[in-house]
């Protein structure tokens, strides 16, 4: 192979475009570099703005958001968080910061999302038995891909529950069929998480958000980010706050960033049609279903071993990254975790390890080049035959 054939094509970088310079050269000007400056205000109003949510509150990370979401529901040790077993592991981390007990479910195949029919049943069935309800039920979208969040929406509103989003990995990902017709991911629960770190379709280099459509919700929730410190000139605190803020430099690049979202998306979704015209009729490969009731963003694209599994899969892996190309597993299930392994379960959660195992995400940056996507399509195609 020539040179320029070994160039290594990352798996999602980020795309540092737009008025991501003279934003950062404003903050530097402008002596404001800390959490204290205009940027942060204008990323929160533009960022609600943008996912139809009335109010946005930057944080320092995607985890710190969940984080801060469980705080304002007041969760305790007693209570049980229902969430999703396979995502990324900071989705649950949280839950174990309040030391309240996550109960993860499995998934669905279609989305690889957890499985709504679970959930429904699990709280229908707690309800006729007059047992303790879950605080809140957390909807992670996973890889990019809205969840089937309506039939959870709807038994948790007859039962008092609240329902969180996890939303870090599906930044303007839509629901097209259904009661939430146009609206995005995060803008439909109580609450909603999302995550701007470095891989992320739009990042601040590091970063969070939490939306709402709750006053009360959000103005707590710039209370606990900045050490709930009282108004004042005086170092007063009203409870256990978090040094959750995010810095003035990095609301700049996020809102610049966000600026170039419709374009960003659009490249996103070119790329994951072009992976699927490639490998629709593949006899090794399937690409993920996207459901006909969403518009995906693919944060990553993800694709499926057919038969073989985790063989398979890893074999994929490891001849990829021979030529410099990266790919990567998706999330392992949190259930085969150590510290989550005697957690309670909805289900034996094989649906989500056979998925794990089989499954792996392609390079799927904004910036990648038709080029370097039929390089990687070719290299697939070979190492397939």
């Amino acid at each position: 192979m020539s040179s320029t054939s070994n160039k290594r094509i990352a798996l999602s970088e980020p795309s540092l475009v737009g008025n991501v310079r003279s934003y950062l050269e404003e903050c530097v000007a402008t002596n404001f570099v800390s959490s204290v400056g205009p940027f942060v205000e204008r990323f929160e109003r533009a960022f609600a703005d943008f996912v139809g949510s009335r109010y946005a509150v930057a944080c320092a990370t995607g985890t710190a958001a969940i984080h801060v979401a469980l705080r304002l529901l007041d969760v305790t040790p007693e209570d049980e968080i229902f969430v999703p077993t396979l995502t990324f592991i900071a989705s649950a981390n949280p839950i174990a910061y309040e030391r309240a007990q996550p109960v993860f479910v499995d998934s669905e195949r279609q989305t690889f999302n957890l499985n709504p029919v679970s959930v429904v049943a699990e709280i229908e069935r707690r309800a006729s038995a007059g047992e303790r309800m879950p605080r809140a039920v957390e909807v992670v979208h996973l890889l990019g891909h809205p969840a089937n969040i309506e039939p959870i929406v709807d038994v948790c509103a007859r039962h008092g529950i609240p329902v969180i989003e996890d939303a870090a990995e599906a930044l303007g990902a839509t629901y097209t069929e259904g009661r939430f017709a146009g609206k995005q991911v995060g803008s439909i629960g109580l609450l909603g998480c999302f995550s701007f770190n470095g891989n992320k379709i739009l990042t601040c280099g590091g970063g969070g958000m939490i939306t709402t459509d709750d006053e009360k919700l959000a103005r707590r929730a710039k209370h606990l980010t900045t050490q709930a410190r009282l108004p004042g000139a005086e170092y007063r605190h009203d409870e256990v706050g978090y040094n959750y803020r995010m810095t003035n430099v990095a609301a700049a690049i996020g809102l610049a960033q966000l600026e170039c979202m419709p374009d960003f998306l659009a490249r996103k979704r070119a790329i994951a049609a072009r992976y699927d015209a490639a490998l629709a009729n593949h006899p090794v490969l399937m690409p993920a279903v996207h459901a006909s009731w969403a518009h995906p963003s693919f944060w990553l694209y993800s694709v499926m071993a057919r038969t073989g599994g985790k063989a398979t899969r890893d074999r994929i892996l490891a001849n990829l990254a021979e030529v410099g190309i990266e790919a990567r597993p998706i999330w392992s299930p949190l259930h085969t975790m150590p510290m989550y392994e005697k957690a309670a379960r909805l289900s034996d959660g094989s649906v989500a390890e056979s998925l794990a195992a089989s499954s792996f995400s392609l390079p799927c940056s904004v910036g990648l080049s038709d080029e370097d996507q039929e390089r990687v399509i070719a290299v697939l195609k070979k190492e397939l035959t």
